[in-house]
């Protein structure tokens, strides 16, 4: 029988699970069009910034994994915060993580899961056999993870490797298909060029390995399954990556940069032939599929531990008798991405995406420089003392700095909103209390 945890939930998560959850989450349908976009700065140098995304990814990453080690109660980010700096800030993070960044992508990636299969099945284009297929889709999600966490987590390893299998097959046998003058750097980029590029990287990559950390009360012995989890997720994640794109500049060459599409699927067709770019748009559905499926596992924690911290309704806190699963926050978050999908709301808010991911790290490294003095204790400890966790402030810091102006004002106005109920919710209690 798995342990469970003070929480009450059961800690069923181990490191293969863990790993598959960090390669689902940040393996996304973005990784069928991002060549395009990387080779049209850089060309054949894209490489180098594959290398500095997944560089500065990491130094983000290790402080997550430093925090994940000593604090193993749900909620991830939000709960290294609330420690760190108190229920305002941690009711900030919470709300950035499961509305500001996660359940947005999820609305976006459910419309682009519907536009994939429409290729196969043309009545999917018509509004309610759309409203009818997102409905299915997140009920079913949400049914699944609410009979237990072992059944969401192996929907998500299946799930996992369903996505994988187009993209190795693509790296497998598109490597018989490179032309090696098409590999070879003619020109050099600026550093400016290369930081822009690896800030378009940076959010491909990144709010996928660490949102695993979310059901850190459902990960037994996190001290050695959240290091080790999360690091081979993220490598495997570059790997494939940089195979992908290396595959599809050596099939392409300087065309790669001209199919902004979908660059796969040429890279497919060439590779496979007619069947190719079917393949590809099925891979792209599985990995839409995968990702929903995988935040609908981890991000409901995120409501779940707010509430079991007093932030937000308290029924959400509320533990299935029968499966040990926080039922009502895993019914709300799917109910709330559903509708957010087919009202096309998400698309006013998406804005808020990159911000809120941005804030999110800032919070985790500050956390992780405050709580080296007051939690010292915790299995994994970021080498070098501070060096980690100042060099990842300050790459976050420059990454915020390149935010636009719009985003930089939706991310106000929505904190002014968060920080307005959060008074709110405040002065209803001490008048309970009362």
């Amino acid at each position: 029988m798995a342990a469970q945890s003070e929480e009450g939930l059961k800690r069923i998560i181990g490191v293969r699970a863990l790993a598959a959850s960090a390669i689902n989450l940040t393996v996304g349908a973005g990784i069928f069009a991002l060549p395009a976009v990387v080779a049209g700065y850089l060309g054949t140098a894209s490489f180098m910034a594959y290398l500095l995304c997944t560089i500065l990814l990491m130094l983000v990453l290790l402080c997550f994994i430093e925090l994940g080690t000593k604090i193993t109660t749900s909620g991830g980010a939000y709960v290294f915060v609330e420690i760190a700096f108190g229920p305002y800030a941690g009711f900030l993070t919470n709300t950035l993580f499961w509305f500001g960044f996660a359940i947005m992508a999820d609305a976006a990636v459910a419309n682009v899961l519907i536009d994939s299969l429409s290729v196969f099945i043309p009545l999917l284009n018509h509004v309610v056999l759309r409203t009818v297929f997102l409905a299915l889709v997140f009920g079913g999600v949400a049914w699944l993870n609410v009979r237990g966490v072992k059944q969401g987590v192996r929907l998500v390893e299946i799930v996992t490797i369903g996505k994988l299998l187009p993209l190795v097959a693509l790296i497998i046998v598109g490597w018989f298909v490179v032309e090696p003058e098409n590999l070879i750097i003619r020109e050099w980029p600026s550093v400016s060029t290369l930081g822009e590029v690896s800030l378009i990287l940076f959010f491909a990559f990144g709010g996928g390995a660490e949102t695993a950390l979310n059901s850190s009360g459902e990960i037994k012995n996190p001290t050695r399954t959240i290091p080790a989890g999360l690091l081979i997720g993220i490598f495997f994640v570059f790997l494939v990556y940089l195979s992908i794109h290396l595959v599809a500049q050596g099939v392409l060459g300087p065309a790669l940069s001209e199919y902004k599409d979908a660059p796969l699927a040429h890279v497919a067709a060439k590779v496979f032939g007619e069947y190719g770019a079917l393949l590809l748009v099925a891979g792209a559905a599985i990995s839409c599929f995968g990702l929903i499926s995988g935040d609908i596992l981890a991000t409901s924690r995120i409501l779940y531990a707010g509430s079991r911290d007093g932030m937000i309704p308290s029924f959400l806190a509320k533990i299935h008798r029968q499966y040990a699963t926080p039922h009502w926050a895993i019914i709300v978050y799917s109910f709330i991405g559903f509708i957010l999908s087919i009202s096309g709301g998400f698309r006013q808010l998406a804005i808020l995406s990159s911000a809120s991911l941005l804030l999110i790290y800032l919070g985790v490294i500050l956390a992780t420089i405050k709580l080296r003095v007051t939690h010292p204790e915790g299995a994994f400890k970021i080498p070098g003392g501070l060096l980690v966790p100042v060099l990842a402030l300050i790459a976050t810091v420059w990454f915020l700095s390149n935010l636009n102006g719009t985003e930089v004002i939706g991310t106000l106005i929505f904190l002014c909103i968060t920080s307005l109920v959060y008074v709110i919710m405040q002065e209803i209690k001490k008048r309970r209390r009362l």
